[in-house]
């Protein structure tokens, strides 16, 4: 039978990783508190956690969502007045439900609700709400992107790899002239540069304003190794003010230096004027280059698919993100896409934080 204080420990757990200070000490007392009210009564349970694992008035609106997510929300009681409300989550049994069925029987397992952040993450970024692009921006801001890897022509100390000659001599001569100890050495690796070329025509309007952010968080992580454009009927490189660590900062920068914001598409012509100025002189060489665009093109698609070309030739990875390609029934139709397609290792979805996800997963392994 399993143990029916497994579904608290669970909770408590999910309250950590929602940041509130859920340590050994707290999720004791809060089981002790359980084990001393009547489980039937979703009003108890909630007074016996917000008092035992709520550290500061901070941790409140956190711990409601958390609650509501565990537990099956009834009409609020006269103590639980002052709580904001919550948005409304999926069901679930309520905890008093374990350990009550009949004799012999296992206790109902529990079952986990998909979070309201859960939910969002799969949601199209051009549907969202004005709040839920607020919570977009939290979402954004978890991420842990990993940069991909090169190998650095430098040696470095290994346990495994070639003979390290003056290593080796020098432990000799240490040694009274005896080979006590043979010293390696393997070729060492170095992150791979990052190129974000980012479509904010007017077609990708709802899109330019995550996929920036998206840029910001990663530009952030590895601010020397990591260089984004923006693509219109102009070029613009705002890698340095993507590297600004406030995210609202980053972005009003990024949009007092972008002239041409929700207009026109000419990928072909950007694309060209980028290689000209930066990527032949080596922002483009051996880097793993990714294109945010639904490859609307008004200027011609061959001067793109030759530029394309260009490109594939100095890069190390070319993909090419769309939001569109995601959607049920997607076809590659669009002009820029058909004289792209020759050129791309990757063609990816790029509507929702899940498939931002799965790209970085495709980046750090390029």
């Amino acid at each position: 039978m399993s143990d029916p204080l497994a579904g608290f420990v669970g909770f408590a757990e999910a309250l950590r990783e929602a940041g509130l200070p859920c340590d050994a000490h707290r999720v004791r007392a809060y089981l002790e508190a359980v084990g001393e009210v009547d489980l039937a009564d979703p009003e108890q349970l909630y007074w016996a956690g917000r008092l035992t694992l709520c550290a500061d008035p901070d941790d409140l609106p956190r711990y409601d969502a958390a609650f509501d997510g565990w537990f099956t929300e009834k009409e609020a009681g006269p103590r639980r007045r002052d709580r904001k409300a919550a948005p409304k989550r999926a069901r679930i049994a309520t905890l008093a439900q374990a350990g009550q069925g009949e004799s012999g029987a296992e206790p109902d397992e529990l079952r986990v609700a998909a979070s309201e952040e859960e939910i969002l993450r799969h949601r199209d970024l051009a549907e969202l709400s004005v709040a839920e692009r607020a919570h977009l921006r939290e979402l954004l801001a978890k991420l842990r992107p990993a940069l991909p890897l090169r190998s650095s022509p430098r040696r470095r100390t290994a346990r495994r790899g070639t003979l390290d000659p003056s290593r080796t001599l020098r432990a000799m001569l240490a040694g009274g002239g005896e080979p006590v100890r043979l010293a390696y050495r393997r070729r060492g690796t170095k992150p791979r540069r990052l190129v974000f070329l980012i479509d904010v025509s007017g077609s990708m309007g709802p899109y330019a304003d995550a996929l920036l952010r998206f840029a910001h968080v990663v530009a952030r992580r590895a601010p020397g190794r990591v260089e984004v454009f923006t693509l219109g009927t102009r070029l613009t490189r705002v890698s340095r003010q993507l590297r600004l660590r406030d995210p609202e900062h980053a972005m009003l920068a990024a949009a007092a230096a972008v002239p041409d914001f929700a207009g026109g598409t000419r990928l072909g012509e950007t694309l060209r004027a980028f290689l000209d100025r930066w990527g032949q002189r080596g922002v483009a060489r051996r880097s793993v280059v990714t294109v945010f665009s639904d490859g609307w093109e008004r200027g011609d698609p061959g001067l793109l698919g030759e530029q394309l070309a260009r490109l594939r030739r100095l890069a190390h990875v070319v993909f090419w993100v769309n939001p569109h390609a995601g959607r049920a029934g997607y076809a590659p139709v669009q002009s820029g896409i058909v004289a792209a397609l020759p050129y791309l290792d990757r063609l990816l979805a790029g509507h929702s934080v899940a498939t931002l996800e799965r790209l970085l997963v495709e980046i750090a392994d390029a």
